[in-house]
């Protein structure tokens, strides 16, 4: 069936609109289902959630549907074959678990029963990401119905975990054994949101962490400051410097070789960034602070999406009681937490903070630093002919506007799947600021939800070309 770009639209709304409220009561079927991946007392209902969603993934019809154990919660894996033989391969990744929720967290009505308010449906996991997980299976029959085709026009595949909200664990090595079943040209993750409900965007990276805990050991117990004070090293004042010593004086990370290898922003993309409708106070009033603060020469958002950071999540050591208790402590501790962008490889971030360390610690303080697993980097060149059809698709759902780019300051597995897969990622989500992902009153706004049915009903028919010219 061949229809021009207006038709195709016209289709694809035709049956959204024809099927928009079997697919809400679908959601709130699946919303209804606590699967808290942190409460131990919820891996029944967070398997429970695994098993709906491959129940409702077959009725789609994907052609094969598993649920996929891991060393924790499980995971759903499906598949839909093209059948054109040139097609080329999709991988979508989303989760099913969600934060844990309480109506005495503030919830004006019950987390676990959706509740549609002036078109927002109101349920934890409505907005992260249930529903942006569950808009594939309705998107998916929409480009069916609009084509005239009885398969995809890509070979499409999910993975939908089911530990994301508690840092994905097992989600690296699940890759890595079904890496022959994930295989993919491209994968597209729906777990991101848009600048706003009046400014389609399209995210194009995140950046990565790596964290370490450091403990820092002197006398062998706390020791009088005026009988020793002044003549032994004090772990308390050894933290302070460590701190101290993170930046210099334009806020740049001070550690040797912290910036080696970082993919530094374009003309091209900081005018991107600039276009923003950004407004700084309003940011700063969500971000609950005073001022701004961070690496010279860098807007807010450039600081917050581009640039690596250092941060100081916890700082603690000796005396903490009401009045005075004049000792050197026998020991003081650090959290330090490293924001990474494209280029950083955590490893050689690890090597340099342990050498830095080592060079700041003096004698008579002995230390012990650990890692904890690290999150890599990930990046979407602006110039990849997969992301225009991204955004291409989601400038015909939104009526031709003009969609922009941004980046998230934040980590997820992405790059896990990137890494292992060696694919390129996009990201997919029409999620907004307000939706409130981990708050009380999570909610999605239901015209914005059909408009990612829409993105992806158009995405499949546009990205085989778009992959192929990926490959000239």
């Amino acid at each position: 069936m061949s229809e021009t770009p207006d038709s195709a639209v016209h289709a694809v709304r035709t049956y959204i609109e024809q099927h928009r409220a079997a697919f809400l009561g679908d959601l709130a079927d699946w919303l209804r289902i606590p699967s808290v991946s942190a409460q131990p007392d919820r891996a029944g209902d967070v398997r429970r959630s695994a098993e709906w969603l491959a129940a409702k993934l077959t009725e789609t019809g994907f052609t094969t549907v598993e649920v996929w154990e891991t060393d924790g919660a499980p995971a759903v894996f499906a598949e839909w074959p093209s059948g054109d033989p040139d097609a080329p391969t999709v991988l979508v990744y989303g989760h099913h678990d969600v934060q844990p929720a309480a109506r005495e967290d503030g919830w004006h009505t019950d987390p676990f029963e959706p509740t549609v308010v002036d078109g927002r449906m109101y349920a934890r996991g409505a907005a992260d990401d249930k529903g942006q997980v569950f808009f594939h299976t309705l998107g998916v029959r929409a480009h069916l119905a609009a084509t005239g085709r009885t398969a995809p026009a890509v070979n499409l595949k999910l993975i939908v975990e089911g530990e994301e909200e508690s840092g994905s664990p097992h989600f690296r090595a699940l890759v890595e054994t079904h890496a022959g079943r994930l295989a993919a040209d491209a994968v597209i993750v729906s777990d991101t949101g848009m600048w706003s409900e009046t400014t389609p965007t399209v995210c194009t990276g995140m950046r990565g962490v790596a964290d370490c805990e450091i403990e820092l050991y002197g006398p062998d117990q706390d020791i009088h400051s005026g009988s020793f004070g002044g003549a032994v090293p004090n772990p308390a004042t050894v933290a302070g410097r460590i701190v101290a010593a993170l930046h210099d004086e334009h806020e740049r990370v001070a550690i040797p070789g912290f910036y080696d290898g970082v993919t530094e922003l374009t003309d091209a993309e900081r005018a991107l960034v600039a276009e923003l409708p950004f407004d700084e106070d309003a940011w700063l009033r969500t971000a609950k602070s005073h001022g701004t603060l961070g690496e010279a020469g860098f807007s807010t958002l450039e600081r917050v999406w581009a640039r690596p950071t250092a941060e100081v999540n916890g700082i603690g050591g000796g005396y903490q009681g009401p009045g005075g208790k004049t000792i050197v402590p026998a020991s003081a501790r650090l959290k330090l937490s490293f924001r990474l962008v494209a280029g950083q490889d955590p490893a050689k971030i690890e090597l340099g903070v342990r050498d830095w360390l080592t060079s700041l610690v003096p004698a008579g303080i002995r230390h012990e630093i650990v890692f904890g697993a690290p999150t890599r980097p990930c990046l979407t060149p602006l110039d990849h002919p997969a992301l225009k059809a991204v955004a291409g698709a989601m400038s015909r759902a939104f009526d031709g506007a003009k969609v922009r780019y941004t980046r998230e300051g934040g980590s997820g597995p992405a790059a896990d799947l990137q890494d292992v897969l060696e694919a390129p990622v996009l990201f997919l989500g029409i999620s907004v600021p307000s939706d409130g992902w981990h708050a009380p009153n999570e909610k999605i706004e239901l015209d914005l939800l059909m408009k990612g049915v829409e993105t992806t009903a158009h995405l499949w028919g546009d990205l085989p070309a778009a992959l192929q010219a990926a490959e000239r």
